[in-house]
């Protein structure tokens, strides 16, 4: 009976190390990214402009933790900059980004409605003027600017702060989920915004496997996890290419085993938890998703092997959308990796595309 748990006794020594929004203490394997991130950031300490930065790679590489920590280092430091981090996924207009660093400067938030855009500008760029600061923007999930074709105008506000303050500095932070379609900015917006590319490749196995280590120990206790599960929860991970999941398959078993009132994690913990640690990036991009959309990608659950024709007749029918509004959710879609379309090569001028949903229809269907 020794290796079974009474009834308040846990596996987990500190669960908060589970968690996905956790920033870690010990951030491994990102050296090289923070280090380019310092850089361009290093001329704001001395109160000059901060070099721009574009943080690029597949989600769960560890993009927003690193500027996370280095934001953390900043404000531990130096008053000079204040930084602000505004997750675009959330906050996807420009209105919406500048009440973020309004909120940041002022201490409280701009009216949603009744006060125009150029006067919460105007209170921004007036403020880090006046206060001789250095305003630092990270743009976390910005390809959500770019669905909403708001992402040239938020950085052009930004980098033009300038003009109508002088003396207002600001730089900016991109983080880009490559998603493996290109984002291309203005060429008016290109020629100020002139990033650094940072780029961060996905994990090696044995990366994957020292972060997830390291995570067990200090969030267990000792001998919860073996090293033949480990490895296990480590391919699964590896397979996947995104970190988010093996943390989230850590916890996910853990919980399976204290169901179990056992001791220890078995490998079957961790079989039964992937069902759903899997579906860790279908459960992130689904919260987001207008209604609009969400009517969209319900059509396509409930049809599969559709094409894009059949679809917009349906979907026309639901919403009385035009086709332009149409064909760009469906680009949205695809984006994200939700969704497959790809062209048949038959009718009209060969552009009828064929829509197939990458997850089984239930998987969505329960995350409407």
């Amino acid at each position: 009976m020794k290796d079974l748990l009474s009834w308040d006794q846990t596996l987990f020594k500190d669960s908060e190390l589970f968690e996905l929004d956790h920033i870690p203490e010990h951030f491994l394997h990102r050296d090289e990214q923070l280090q380019s991130l310092m850089y361009c950031i290093r001329p704001a300490l001395g109160g000059g402009r901060p070099l721009n930065s574009l943080c690029i790679g597949a989600p769960g590489t560890g993009k927003t933790t690193a500027v996370f920590k280095v934001f953390e280092e900043i404000a531990k430091h130096t008053p000079k900059i204040v930084p602000v981090i505004v997750n675009c996924q959330v906050n996807s207009t420009r209105y919406a980004v500048f009440s973020q660093i309004f909120k940041k400067l002022i201490g409280f938030a701009p009216p949603t409605s009744g006060v125009s855009f150029k006067k919460v500008f105007g209170e921004v760029a007036k403020y880090l003027a006046e206060h001789e600061k250095v305003l630092m923007v990270a743009l976390d999930d910005m390809n959500y600017l770019f669905y909403e074709n708001e992402a040239n105008d938020v950085l052009y506000s930004l980098l033009r702060a300038h003009e109508t303050n002088p003396g207002a500095r600001v730089g900016v932070i991109a983080i880009l989920s490559d998603t493996g379609v290109p984002h291309i900015f203005d060429p008016k917006v290109e020629s100020v915004f002139l990033p650094e590319e940072i780029k961060f490749p996905k994990y090696s196995y044995d990366e994957i496997k020292d972060i997830l280590s390291n995570r067990a120990r200090l969030g267990f206790y000792p001998n919860v996890l073996d090293c033949a599960v480990l490895d296990k929860v480590t391919e699964h991970t590896f397979a996947l290419g995104d970190l988010r999941v093996g943390i989230d398959l850590l916890k996910r078993a853990a919980l399976n085993a204290e169901r179990r009132a056992n001791r220890t994690i078995s490998p079957e913990d961790v079989e039964s938890a992937y069902e759903k640690s899997r579906l860790i990036h279908l459960s992130y991009v689904m919260r987001a998703l207008k209604e609009d959309e969400k009517r969209l990608i319900s059509l396509i659950a409930d049809s599969p092997q559709s094409t894009s024709g059949e679809l917009y007749e349906k979907f026309h029918l639901q919403t009385a959308l035009g086709y332009t509004t149409f064909y760009e959710m469906l680009n949205k879609l695809g984006s994200i990796k939700l969704i497959d379309a790809d062209f048949t090569g038959k009718g009209e001028r060969g552009r009828s595309r064929v829509v197939k949903l990458r997850y089984q229809p239930g998987e969505v269907k329960a995350r409407l």
